[in-house]
């Protein structure tokens, strides 16, 4: 009898994966990859044998067969701009996934691996609220050059599962709040959320704070000089933006558990780089803040690095004159991912297909 779900959420060096029968979490896992096996590979694409066998050999270990799958869903990638929903994995879309369209990131294996685990049995993948989810206003999509448009890529999905979930504690719709989330991870998105609605945020691979593994914004003058030095190869480059930037380029280390201890064994130069990312994460914020005409319900800090007191009082130091201050430490994205399917198959909602609504968005 099919009767599980099985959730799929790639992130830079894990594979989350966890079993649903209904709503109920049945097993869930975080299968980590080494950086030095993740290294041997040329695009985060390539490692998706890797991971596929990992989380195959996941399920034996747990006795689950694929024949009691009811329907897989990956996390969303770097697709072209959709508007948010529950989508059908489709053979374009994968191709889309598989060819970098709107650039690399772990998320782009979500519903390539969703739907080769799928196919096994013949059923159904999808993937929820993808990172390319685009409900942009148009006034958000100007950059100060032509050339550029500035692009909606972000946290969605787990910007939208915390929303909801503020929402009820705050005794109201969704889509009757307006809300900045601010989602803190490997990468960080500052999002305004008018009325349900991702309206603007930073892409959190080219803009806004710099994180654990990236730079966020820099100043665009000594960044193209620095790729026109002949020092770097423009691969060498997208690796010191992405990967290697933020903590990782001034102190050497992307856990922030790391990074506090040394703080409290006196480690001054380890304060000022955290102090740094916690104010620009403040300044995002504010920024976001203009975007709402500052009629907020709630500022609300979520992700892993939510879960650190030092970062939590720090930013809420600097904007709770803005709007309360909720914390919602970790990712919900696991229990997202299996809600969206819930409502396709529960036939509380359609499930999207990618291209159709691609060309309709367009």
């Amino acid at each position: 009898m099919r009767e599980y779900i099985l959730a799929i959420n790639p992130g830079s060096t894990s594979t989350k994966v966890a079993l649903f029968k209904e709503e109920e979490n049945i097993s869930e896992k975080s299968l980590n990859h080494p950086i030095e096996e993740l290294g041997k590979y040329t695009t985060i694409t390539d490692q998706y044998m890797l991971r596929k066998n990992m989380i195959l050999e996941w399920l034996k270990e747990i006795n689950i067969h694929t024949s009691k799958l009811l329907a897989v869903v990956g996390r969303g990638g770097l697709l072209r701009p959709i508007p948010g929903g529950t989508y059908k994995v489709t053979e374009e879309m994968v191709k889309d996934l598989n060819d970098s369209i709107q650039g690399e990131h772990a998320s782009n294996l979500g519903g390539i691996i969703a739907k080769a685990i799928a196919d096994l049995e013949k059923i159904d993948a999808y993937i929820v609220d993808p990172v390319a989810v685009d409900e942009f206003e148009d006034i958000a999509r100007i950059s100060g050059i032509p050339e550029i448009p500035r692009r909606s890529l972000g946290h969605a999905l787990n910007i939208k599962a915390v929303g909801h979930r503020v929402a009820a504690d705050l005794n109201k719709n969704f889509h009757e709040v307006n809300l900045i989330v601010a989602h803190l991870g490997g990468g960080i998105s500052v999002a305004p959320v008018k009325k349900g609605k991702l309206v603007d945020y930073n892409n959190a691979n080219e803009m806004g704070p710099f994180s654990p593994e990236r730079t966020g914004g820099l100043p665009t003058g000594d960044l193209a000089k620095l790729c026109f030095s002949g020092k770097y190869t423009y691969k060498e480059i997208k690796g010191k933006l992405r990967g290697k930037g933020g903590l990782t380029a001034y102190l050497s280390t992307n856990n922030a558990i790391k990074v506090e201890k040394r703080i409290e064994e006196g480690d001054q130069r380890a304060k000022l780089i955290y102090d740094a990312m916690c104010y620009q994460i403040a300044k995002e914020i504010g920024g976001m803040a203009t975007v709402l005409n500052g009629k907020i319900d709630a500022i609300v800090l979520t992700g892993g690095i939510a879960h650190s007191s030092y970062v939590t009082s720090s930013v809420a130091q600097r904007v709770s004159f803005i709007a309360p201050v909720m914390i919602y430490a970790g990712e919900d994205e696991m229990k997202a991912l299996n809600e969206g399917v819930l409502r396709v198959t529960r036939k509380q909602e359609n499930y999207k297909i990618y291209e159709e609504e691609v060309l309709a968005y367009d």
